[in-house]
C-alpha cells in the first residue's frame, strides 16, 4: 500500500497531540482513505523531554531544514506557533514546493497574504483549520459549505483563556487578578506574559482569518479595533446581568451596508443567547449567512487532542488531493471590488458607560447633559455604592444606539467634570 511522507516541525503540546491522534487512527485512516499517512522526519529544538510519545530511532532532529529538505516529505505541518522563525521555514518549505499545514494564527493573520501569494506561485496547497477554535471546524465551515451564500456577520468566543477568566470573575465573583492567576496555575494563561490572552490580541488574529474567509478582503492586524478584559470588574458583571446580559469577549466581524465592521471587546450579549452559556476554556463561532441563517459551532477552541485532530484532519485532506491529482487552490480567495472596511468611529450600537463620581448632588444631572448634548440617549441607569470608598460611587448607564464617534467625545467631556474620580469604563453591546 501506497504511503505519503509527511513532517513535522515543533513537537510541543499540539505537535506531540498530532503524533498521538495520527497513531491511534492510523488504521481507520488507512480503510477509508487506501493510504498511508507516514510520518518521516519530527524537528524541535528540545528532542530530550519526554512526551510520552515513542518516534522510531533517527526520526528526532534539532534542524527544521532536515525536514523541509527531505524529498520523500510531501505535506509539512509546522506547529512552532509565532511570527519567526515560522514564517521563513513555510516559505522555504513552499518554495521547495512542499504543502504546508499550520496551526499558527499570529503567523497568517500578520503575513498571510505573503505566504498565501508564495503558495499560489509555487502551486501548493497551505491548509490552516486548526488556526482558529481548536478543534472546531470553522475555517472548513465558512470556505466550503457556506461559500455560496452572502455572510452577514461572524462573531463569538475565540480565546477560551478570556472565557475562563470571565467564568471564574462571574460566577465565584473573584477580581480580574485573581481569575488570571488561577488561569496560569491551570495552565490555560501564560505566566510570563498573558496579553496575547487577556489584551484580545489572540482572538485578534482569529478575527483576522476568518474576515479574509467570509469576506474576501485584504485585512491585517492595524485595521481591527481591539480591547481586552483586564479592565472588566466581578460588579459589571453582576450589573450586566441586572440588564438582562452576560458579558463575553468577542471577535465580531460584520457586513454593515457594504463595509466590514471588524472589532475586539468585552461584550454585552443578550442572556438568552446561545453564546451566553458558553463558559470555562470552551469556544463557540457564529456564523450568519443571508440564505442559511444562523448557524454556531461549539466546543474546545484549544487543546492537545483537540488541535491534533484538526491539524491531521488538515493533512489527510492534502495527501488525498495529491494523490489524486487535484490541482492546488487559493487558499483565501479575495473578492474585486472587494468590500471596504467600516472605520472604528462610524460603529452604531448600544454602550454600557460605568462613571466613578463623587457622592454628591447633581451628579447625575451633569453626566445627562455632556451625554445628551452629543446625541447620547439614556435607556438605563443603575447607581452602586464603592465598598472601600463611601465618598465614591459608581453609576452605570445602558444607552440606546449611538455612534462610536459621538460616544469617545462625550466621555471625554465627561471625564474632565470634577465630580468624575477615574476614566470612564465602556463596554459595547449587541443585541
Amino acid at each position: 500500500m501506497a504511503s505519503t511522507g509527511v513532517g513535522l516541525i515543533g513537537f510541543g503540546v499540539v505537535g506531540a497531540g498530532f503524533i498521538d491522534v495520527l497513531g491511534r487512527n492510523a488504521e481507520a485512516i488507512r480503510q477509508r482513505l487506501g493510504f498511508d499517512v507516514e510520518l518521516l522526519r519530527v524537528a524541535d529544538l528540545d528532542i530530550k523531554t519526554d512526551r510520552g510519545i515513542k518516534l522510531p530511532k533517527g526520526m528526532l532532529t534539532t534542524d527544521a531544514m532536515d525536514v523541509i529538505s527531505d524529498e520523500r516529505i510531501g505535506v509539512v505541518v509546522e506547529l512552532i506557533g509565532g511570527v519567526e522563525p515560522a514564517g521563513s521555514l513555510v516559505l522555504e518549505a513552499i518554495r521547495r514546493g512542499k504543502h504546508v499545514v499550520t496551526a499558527n494564527k499570529a503567523l497568517l493573520a500578520e503575513r498571510g497574504d505573503e505566504i498565501f501569494e508564495a503558495a499560489a506561485a509555487a502551486g501548493v496547497n497551505v491548509a490552516f483549520e486548526a488556526s482558529v477554535g481548536g478543534g472546531i471546524p470553522i475555517v472548513r465551515v465558512i470556505r466550503e459549505s457556506l461559500s455560496v451564500d452572502k455572510i452577514t456577520n461572524v462573531y463569538g468566543i475565540i480565546n477560551g483563556t478570556a472565557n475562563y477568566i470571565l467564568t471564574k470573575m462571574d460566577f465565584e465573583g473573584k477580581s480580574f487578578s485573581e481569575a488570571l492567576s488561577e488561569a496560569q496555575e491551570a495552565g490555560y494563561a501564560e505566566k510570563a506574559d498573558p496579553s496575547l490572552d487577556v489584551d484580545g490580541l489572540d482572538t485578534a488574529h482569529k478575527l483576522v482569518i476568518l474576515a479574509r474567509l467570509a469576506y474576501g478582503i485584504r485585512v491585517g492586524m492595524d485595521d481591527l479595533y481591539v480591547e481586552g478584559i483586564a479592565g472588566i470588574t466581578p460588579q459589571d458583571l453582576e450589573i450586566a446581568e441586572e440588564f438582562g446580559y452576560r458579558v463575553k469577549l468577542l471577535g465580531i466581524a460584520k457586513d454593515v451596508g457594504g463595509a466590514v465592521d471588524l472589532r475586539v471587546h468585552p461584550t454585552l450579549i443578550r442572556d438568552d443567547h446561545l453564546i451566553a452559556f458558553v463558559d470555562g476554556v470552551n469556544n463557540a463561532i457564529c456564523v450568519c449567512g443571508e440564505a442559511s441563517g444562523e448557524t454556531m459551532l461549539y466546543g474546545q477552541g484549544a487543546g492537545r487532542l483537540p488541535t491534533g485532530v484538526a491539524v491531521l484532519g488538515d493533512v489527510v485532506d492534502l495527501v488525498a488531493r495529491v494523490r489524486l491529482g487535484v490541482p492546488a487552490r487559493p487558499a483565501v480567495t479575495y473578492l474585486e471590488p472587494g468590500l471596504k472596511l467600516l472605520a472604528v468611529d462610524d460603529v452604531v450600537t448600544r454602550y454600557y458607560l460605568r462613571f466613578s463620581t463623587l457622592d454628591v448632588p447633581g451628579v447625575l444631572a451633569q453626566i445627562t447633559r455632556v451625554l445628551g448634548d452629543n446625541s447620547i440617549s439614556i435607556s438605563s441607569v443603575i447607581q452602586k455604592e464603592h465598598a472601600e470608598r463611601t465618598d465614591v460611587v459608581s453609576i452605570i448607564m445602558m444607552t440606546h444606539e449611538a455612534k462610536e464617534a459621538d460616544v469617545r467625545k462625550a466621555l471625554n467631556e465627561v471625564d474632565r467634570l470634577d465630580v468624575i474620580k477615574a476614566s470612564t469604563f465602556v463596554m459595547r453591546v449587541e443585541d
